[in-house]
């Protein structure tokens, strides 16, 4: 997560604003890894970013809610 937050604080001021996502994919990421864990939220973190391209979704999307067994 600390390499997440250094790009939002050192990286992502000085960009356009792009982001085809609501949460971006910075939020995403940090919010996916607290509540999954490192490998399935960073999987899920992966898949989110690779699927931002211009024939990929946007809109809201949400991460999953964690599964109980």
């Amino acid at each position: 997560m600390l390499l997440v937050r250094f790009y939002q604080a050192a990286i992502s001021p000085y960009t356009p604003a792009t982001c085809r996502y609501s949460p971006t994919c910075s939020h995403y990421t940090i919010e996916a890894l607290q509540k999954h864990g490192l490998f399935y939220g960073g999987w899920l973190s992966l898949k989110r970013i690779f699927s931002c391209h211009p024939w990929g979704g946007s809109g809201y999307d949400p991460v999953p809610e964690k599964r109980e067994k």
